[in-house]
């Protein structure tokens, strides 16, 4: 609203000084109004932005005679003030502001004006001087857009119960022409000017480059549901192209209002059990929050005892026992008024299993005989019970009770017992019973054989189990320990030097009660040397040279005989005559134990067959 009449202003002395010719010693013009006289025109507009040019056509008529004369004025405060002249065609500048801002343009019709300020927003006129003295003039109208807005909201919060409207917010757009207007508005819709209820105040301040910076302030009367409520502001200015507008963020400002409910609230949500992390925190429905006191009710005295919370007022129970359930309340004392409010009373229940008992505690048995075993437990809600065999984890039985008949020694050991909450995955408790069967020692192995290296420390082990719990001893000297696996059965662990007597006769350990006795023993082996890296290296290199002799002699054969050079007979006898040169070379026999029917399969080609009593011999003569 100013920014719009501040704007009407500056453009209403552009106005007023285009009709103040007299001041300058112009042609007198009667005034507007005057009836049988003509009316001053008005002014042709020209719009351009801040740092542009500015061409200024001078409106006279287009003869070249009338252009060679022309003077240029421009109007300041009803002045004319001389800034260009023309003569023949040539133009110079007057001394003053626009001395070296001006120049000519397209022969001479045309003043530009370069670098336009704010400054410049003003009438320039053209004046010639044949046939007669004419003039026209020209208003300038300058634009500048403003910067992005700036919004800064009032942190320190408005209280609801104000008696008149608070600052909300402020906005400012800098460096900007003319005068913009500011629009406000909360989650999106604009706001107006209200009476006792909303107060735009706005104001500007001229730049000495001739550019506006616009603050606006906008002051309202909050309610509670604007807690939430989104503020931002618009700037709608103009340029040459048409009107455009500028937003700034949003912002939310903090609304103070008085605590009408508290209540409690407790995290995790759903059904709780022991062990968990539980959080309970008061909340309530002002701004700012009052402060907070949490109160747990005596299940004995019936009084509200405060319990001790954090210092963010929760209070935390890590981990929560059955103890922690109980009727909880929460106090919310406004600072300012000092008046208290309580929550309603909430009850929090901590679901519980109580340690498992199992009867008898201790049992003992012969063998053959029989076992009733029995479970119990209390829980906040319905309880399931398992057996499960320790060793193994196998379940035996569902529910309380497990009966165990025909005891062998085997069954000695542990049993345990599981009560569950089949609602509450996670809530349990079990028990571990060992159950000891009357007998001997039982060992874990009767012998083993153990790889040694002769003069080394060993440590051997020997366990054995039964009822009463036995007792280990070795037949060797050495350091030796004993450690209990459970009630029924031990370890024993021999440190002991490697010897030659040792290899010999070995180790026995024996484990023995009041019931009896048992053996077992330990066979001491050395560990065996494996060869050599070099000399398993010979025995692949002989390997590989007999197999290339072996396929060298193969090759020689071969070749021999695809020459004709070992001619093969189908006779069952065929001998080869050497050479005279070389009758001092043996002949080689080849005899066959094959009988005479097996023989018939080696029958030449042709199809001859040999004399019967022919019993496969060959004799093969060599010769080349």
């Amino acid at each position: 609203m100013a920014g719009k009449t501040a704007a009407a202003a500056l453009r209403g002395e552009g106005r007023t000084a285009a009709g103040a010719d007299t001041a300058a010693g112009g042609p007198r013009l009667p005034p507007p109004g005057v009836p049988g006289e003509a009316e001053q025109p008005a002014p042709e507009l020209v719009e351009v932005e801040v740092g542009s040019t500015a061409l200024l056509k001078c409106g006279l008529s287009q003869s070249q005679g009338n252009l060679s004369h022309v003077d240029w004025f421009s109007v300041h405060k009803e002045k004319r003030i001389p800034i260009f002249r023309v003569r023949q065609g040539q133009g110079q500048s007057e001394p003053g502001e626009y001395q070296h801002r001006l120049s000519l343009q397209d022969r001479g019709a045309t003043l530009a004006l370069t670098q336009v300020t704010p400054h410049d927003e003003r009438i320039f006129l053209c004046q010639g001087k044949r046939p007669r003295s004419q003039e026209h003039r020209i208003q300038l109208r300058v634009y500048k857009a403003p910067e992005e807005p700036n919004i800064q909201v009032n942190a320190l919060g408005i209280p609801v119960d104000s008696k008149e409207p608070e600052e909300v917010a402020t906005c400012v757009g800098r460096n900007g022409y003319p005068i913009p207007q500011v629009i406000w508005y909360k989650n999106g819709r604009p706001l107006k000017e209200e009476k006792n209820r909303v107060h735009i105040q706005s104001s500007q301040t001229v730049e000495s480059s001739g550019l506006y910076t616009l603050k606006s302030i906008l002051k309202a009367q909050l309610v509670k549901e604007d807690k939430d409520a989104q503020f931002y502001c618009e700037l709608n200015y103009r340029l040459p192209s048409g009107n455009h507008m500028k937003e700034s963020r949003e912002v939310t400002v903090p609304v103070f209002y008085p605590t009408e409910k508290v209540w409690l609230e407790v995290e995790p949500v759903g059904m709780l059990k022991e062990g968990d992390r539980v959080e309970i925190r008061c909340l309530a429905d002002g701004n700012p929050p009052p402060h907070f006191s949490i109160s747990k009710q005596n299940p004995s005295t019936r009084e509200a005892e405060e319990e001790t919370t954090n210092d963010n007022g929760v209070l935390v129970l890590e981990p929560a026992q059955k103890e922690h359930s109980g009727l909880y309340e929460c106090q919310g004392l406004d600072l300012d008024t000092m008046i208290s409010l309580p929550s309603e009373p909430q009850e929090l229940l901590v679901n519980y299993v109580s340690d498992v008992r199992v009867s008898p505690a201790a049992p003992e048995r012969q063998e053959g005989s029989s076992l009733t075993l029995t479970c119990k437990a209390e829980s906040s809600q319905d309880l399931e019970f398992q057996w499960l065999r320790e060793e193994t984890g196998q379940v035996l039985e569902r529910g309380p009770v497990l009966q165990l008949h025909d005891l062998k020694r085997e069954a000695g050991g542990g049993y345990r017992c599981v009560a569950s909450v089949p609602s509450i995955p996670g809530l349990n408790r079990t028990q571990l019973v060992n159950v000891a069967v009357f007998g001997p020692p039982w060992m874990a192995f009767k012998e083993r054989k153990v790889w040694v290296k002769e003069n080394m420390m060993l440590n051997l082990s020997c366990e054995a189990s039964g009822h009463p719990r036995p007792t280990i001893s070795w037949n060797v000297n050495g350091t030796a320990s004993e450690q209990d696996q459970d009630p029924q059965r031990v370890l024993s662990t021999l440190n002991v030097l490697v010897t030659p007597e040792l290899l010999e006769t070995g180790v026995e350990c024996t484990a023995s009660n009041d019931l009896g006795k048992n053996t077992s023993v330990l066979f001491l082996e050395l560990e065996r040397k494996l060869p050599e890296p070099e000399s398993q290296g010979v025995v692949i290199v002989a390997v590989i040279v007999c197999i290339l002799v072996l396929a060298v002699l193969g090759a020689v054969l071969y070749f021999l005989y695809k020459k004709g050079k070992l001619p093969c007979g189908r006779s069952g006898k065929q001998e080869i005559t050497l050479p005279p040169s070389r009758k001092s070379e043996f002949v080689v026999e080849v005899k066959s134990d094959k009988l005479p029917e097996e023989m018939g399969l080696l029958q030449g080609s042709s199809g001859d067959k040999r004399a019967p009593g022919d019993q496969g011999e060959k004799y093969i003569d060599l010769r080349h």
